[in-house]
């Protein structure tokens, strides 16, 4: 009787095999993916959990993945295995990764060539899963979409998440006076430790008239809104003339109705915000620009994120869930394994 057959290695992975709430989310073993030539195997320390996530899982995404997948579209890990031609990337090395998607497994297989760079000194892997979307985001709206300059009045909707803290950040960084709304004065006390200049509550109060008296009638010149709905239509009002509004996403739950009237009287233009297909579609150029920018600003520790939640993988779907109920202040990461 000849010996048994030898278990193929294994690995563990967060899947969604039918769409619908959080609580479809559940653990597999996985073949652990094998490297191939340009390919590099990471070892996931932990992956970031972005509200397109929660919409992919809901089928609610304009990218809509064939069942069963792995969600998570960025992580932090090291280096497993690099394939024999790969000469940029050596086992050990400790990186920040995207994919799309894929980042809730204990292994995901990338090429060398791509979404990937280096985790930066003193972060951790949480820290690190969590700087790729919203850094991208935030950069793509406020250098390449909005030209963000110097001394002008920045208004960021939904501060206190994770893209909206990069732009909070980056907005300081690159010398505008940050105005930040959000709906929790705990969590926009963390926006201000992060360079807000003024903080807003638009529960408790009125931003629009917050803002007008904060820069004496004249309103904001670029407004960086991810929540959409209500919000996004009352910012026409905060706007100043010729501003330019960023339509990031509507994580109200819809998108909005601004009025033609109003973006033709105040000279508005409206942008919308998609990194990843400006890049495929129209720029790949900018993908060069995200290579060699990113990394820089990331060891300045501009667009650090702020991790308020870490789960465990046996409790992904409770890292969806803190994300859909808005306690999330920053980002909220599945920390994979050990060593993050």
């Amino acid at each position: 009787m000849g010996a048994p057959a030898m278990r193929a290695p294994f690995m563990r992975a967060v899947v969604c095999d039918r769409l619908g709430d959080p609580s479809v989310l559940h653990i597999e073993e996985r073949p652990l993916p094998e490297v191939g030539p340009g390919e590099i195997v990471v070892r996931v320390g932990a992956a970031s959990v972005n509200f397109p996530d929660v919409l992919m899982v809901a089928g609610g995404y304009q990218h809509k993945p064939e069942l069963p997948f792995v969600p998570g579209m960025e992580g932090a890990g090291t280096i497993h295995a690099v394939g024999a031609d790969v000469t940029n990337w050596k086992p050990g090395d400790r990186v920040i990764f995207g994919v799309r998607p894929g980042a809730f497994a204990e292994y995901v297989k990338l090429k060398a060539s791509g979404n990937l760079m280096r985790l930066p000194e003193g972060w951790s892997f949480a820290e690190g899963s969590g700087f790729r979307v919203a850094a991208q985001t935030a950069y793509h709206s406020l250098v390449h979409r909005a030209a963000l300059k110097k001394g002008e009045v920045l208004l960021v909707h939904g501060a206190s998440g994770g893209v909206g803290l990069a732009a909070v950040q980056l907005g300081k960084h690159l010398g505008a006076r940050v105005i930040a709304t959000g709906s929790d004065d705990g969590r926009l006390a963390v926006v201000r430790e992060n360079g807000a200049d003024e903080v807003v509550n638009y529960r408790t109060g009125d931003f629009v008239a917050a803002v007008k008296e904060m820069t004496n009638g004249k309103g904001c010149d670029v407004i960086y809104d991810p929540v959409g709905g209500e919000v996004l239509e009352k910012s026409v009002r905060a706007a100043a003339y010729g501003a330019r509004l960023l339509v990031v996403g509507f994580t109200s739950g819809g998108p909005s109705k601004l009025m033609s009237n109003h973006i033709l009287i105040k000279g508005l233009s409206v942008l919308g915000v998609r990194a990843g297909e400006t890049i495929l579609r129209l720029s790949p150029e900018l993908g060069r620009d995200y290579v060699e920018e990113l990394p820089r600003l990331a060891a300045l520790g501009v667009m650090r994120p702020h991790v308020s939640h870490r789960f465990p993988m046996e409790q992904a779907a409770d890292a969806f869930r803190v994300l859909m109920e808005r306690k999330v202040v920053g980002k909220v990461a599945i920390e994979i394994s050990s060593g993050s």
